[in-house]
């Protein structure tokens, strides 16, 4: 770890206990991602922490949202947990956008969100230390037709990413657009901070396509996309570590 990010963190372990935050159940790598997101800026970081610890103690109070509080959104099948990626060893969640639709339900669509990130996250077995773990996002929009688009939805699952979930995202994959939803990514886009943007990849050529399977790998891709491996529903994972605690 650098010594100025080791500093920050100091700092920012000092300015949370003045808040009455506690911060011995916190690891460096938990705090630093807070302080990469704000630019090693102490104040910002801190205030992000705390609305952060806030948010989880009330919109989580188990510390996790179980299947049983999202069972519409996992009735649809369209999220898939498939593994590590080849590059980086990233936990991969693939949406299959065609069996998406707009939820009649909002709060349970977002508890439907942070139930996939937590839980993706806690797929990553890799040994690292606890608290640096990124994802990777693919979503295929193949076959999509107006019914199937979710402004709102999208905004909501970034949203989410940028406020509670900071440098969690390695690279966003966006899959087989069709003309008309191009207007809509430019509204979504909008909405998305610099640093998250410039995460995002719409695949539309070959070289991108390859440099896709390259980064994904083959074993956490079906044949569908130049891979050898198979689709896994999330609610067919079980992952040792989850439900995960909200502190770590």
């Amino acid at each position: 770890m650098e010594k100025n990010h080791e500093t920050a963190i100091t700092q920012m372990r000092k300015s949370l206990e003045k808040l009455g935050i506690s911060t011995q159940n916190y690891n460096d790598a938990t705090l630093l991602r807070f302080l990469i997101a704000r630019s090693i800026d102490i104040g910002k970081a801190t205030k992000m922490f705390d609305e952060w610890t806030r948010w989880r103690d009330e919109f989580v109070p188990l510390g996790f949202i179980p299947d049983s509080e999202v069972p519409d959104e996992l009735g649809d099948e369209k999220m898939y947990l498939q593994g590590l990626s080849a590059i980086g060893q990233h936990p991969v969640l693939m949406c299959k956008a065609s069996k998406h639709f707009p939820s009649k339900d909002q709060l349970q669509f977002k508890k439907f969100v942070v139930h996939l990130l937590d839980k993706t996250i806690a797929s990553f077995k890799d040994g690292k230390e606890i608290g640096n773990e990124k994802l990777i996002s693919i979503l295929d929009l193949e076959k999509i037709s107006y019914k199937n688009v979710d402004a709102r939805g999208f905004i909501i699952g970034f949203q989410f990413l940028q406020a509670y979930y900071p440098e969690r995202l390695a690279k966003a994959y966006l899959l087989n657009m069709p003309w008309f939803f191009v207007r809509v990514w430019k509204m979504i886009s909008y909405f998305l901070e610099k640093a998250t943007q410039e995460k995002i990849v719409i695949v539309c050529n070959e070289e991108q396509r390859k440099d896709f399977v390259y980064q994904v790998g083959e074993d956490a891709l079906t044949e569908d996309y130049g891979g050898r491996g198979k689709l896994v529903l999330v609610q067919d994972v079980t992952v040792d570590h989850f439900p995960i605690p909200s502190k770590k």
